[in-house]
């Protein structure tokens, strides 16, 4: 364990996954047959989604249906979690969210997640900036914090026919022509023969939206990177670390509609995935971003995210993910979204909301901080029983026939009915 931290986080409860895996669903066991159990008292939350519930129905016709299926009654083992996500299948409604050249996705937490990641099969987004500050890794064999180093991880532990991996790509990434490198490298080339290679278009992010992505460097760094990225001294000489700030890139709907039709004529064989931060026109950018051919949107709420940031940023700019998921009900396409997920409660409500698959970011990290070979394992572990016993309760079978009929909000919250997108397969 590196020592990591998250404060704002529920960190102990994620550590706590990551060491036990499904049995930390439950109470504490040495508690069965001497305690009193009951929910827990009620704490006032600002998060609708924390706030909201889920709230199963009486009558379950899905359930005579998969009874009659079954020959018997059925369980919350009969709940199928497996879905499409932007163009991958996947065994679990989640995808390991984007790190990028930030400094706590080290060497060993980066490769780490990668490799648990590929072996749970999910898809796994590589976030911005890593080949400007930490190279590609052709030279180096793929070691290190580089690109290839985690594409390297992810590809030698995910097993056949799941999975993918998407790289991310921003202002300064263009510039350094990562697309094209990821796209001829012959290390790639299994990917993109399988079709699981993907790349993400990067418009903004959760933690700092309508900002670019920002790194805390020391002098040396600050000097090599100055060329690229936009480098201040905001801390005072003395303390021998500088700001380095990136672009967030100028979009308009016309801008971006042709960005994706790039992506699809440069690339033909990868995925096209759109990241949005959760700006006031949310849904118009994902509604134009569908249309133009994207075969994901991703969202990440104000909740989100795990690099560096402005403090008045994660503080009061950007929209709670529940707007984000009122603003775009009824999804004309594959919708992901991440925001303080790390556990199987909040992912269904996010599922119900809209969503085809909600992201781990800080909760991934954590997890395998606290234990390199299977932390992420057992938290996903964890987080997957979950899901299948709130489905179940629920009266349902398979994770996309949640629906807005199963939430409830205290505060009238409401999400409009949404019409099913896509193949889902299982």
């Amino acid at each position: 364990m590196s020592g990591l931290g998250a404060g704002s986080f529920p960190e102990a409860a994620v550590r706590e996954r990551a060491r036990v895996g499904a049995a930390a669903a439950f109470p504490a066991l040495a508690d069965y047959g001497r305690a009193l159990f009951g929910a827990p008292e009620a704490v006032p939350s600002g998060d609708e989604l924390d706030a909201a519930r889920l709230v199963p129905p009486v009558f379950v016709p899905e359930r005579l249906e998969k009874l009659i299926d079954l020959a018997r009654e059925p369980l919350h083992g009969d709940v199928d979690l497996g879905t499409e996500i932007g163009g991958f299948t996947s065994p679990l409604p989640l995808y390991l969210s984007a790190f990028g050249s930030t400094q706590v996705a080290s060497a060993d937490l980066g490769q780490a997640a990668s490799a648990q990641a590929g072996a749970l099969g999910v898809p796994m987004v590589i976030g911005e900036n890593v080949v400007p500050v930490n190279g590609y890794g052709r030279l180096t064999g793929g070691g290190g914090r580089s690109l290839l180093g985690r594409i390297s991880a992810y590809a030698g532990a995910v097993p056949d026919g799941v999975g993918g991996v998407v790289v991310q790509q921003s202002t300064e990434d263009a510039d350094a022509e990562v697309w094209n490198l990821v796209y001829s490298d012959p290390s790639a080339r299994p990917l993109l023969d399988s079709g699981r290679l993907g790349f993400e278009l990067k418009v903004g992010q959760g933690a700092k939206p309508g900002l670019g992505g920002l790194t805390v460097v020391d002098p040396a760094d600050g000097d090599r990177l100055s060329a690229q990225f936009a480098v201040e001294h905001v801390f005072g000489a003395e303390s021998g670390r500088a700001l380095r700030c990136a672009s967030p890139g100028t979009f308009t709907e016309e801008i971006l509609r042709q960005q994706i039709r790039l992506m699809r004529n440069n690339f033909p064989r990868a995925r096209v995935w759109v990241k949005l931060p959760p700006g006031r026109d949310v849904a118009l950018a994902a509604a134009v971003a569908w249309e133009a051919g994207a075969d994901a949107v991703t969202v990440d709420g104000a909740e989100g995210g795990s690099g560096w940031a402005p403090t008045s940023f994660l503080s009061g700019v950007g929209l709670p993910l529940a707007e984000c998921l009122r603003r775009i009900a009824g999804p004309a396409g594959c919708l992901l979204v991440s925001g303080r997920v790390w556990e199987g409660l909040r992912a269904a409500k996010c599922l119900a909301a809209g969503a085809r698959a909600t992201g781990l970011g800080r909760a991934a990290l954590l997890a395998v901080d606290e234990d390199p070979e299977a932390g992420l394992t057992r938290l996903v572990e964890c987080l997957a029983l979950e899901l299948r016993l709130l489905i179940s309760a629920l009266g349902k079978y398979h994770a996309a026939a949640l629906t807005p009929d199963d939430l409830w909000s205290p505060t009238g919250w409401a999400v409009p009915a949404r019409t099913a997108v896509g193949t889902v397969t299982g």
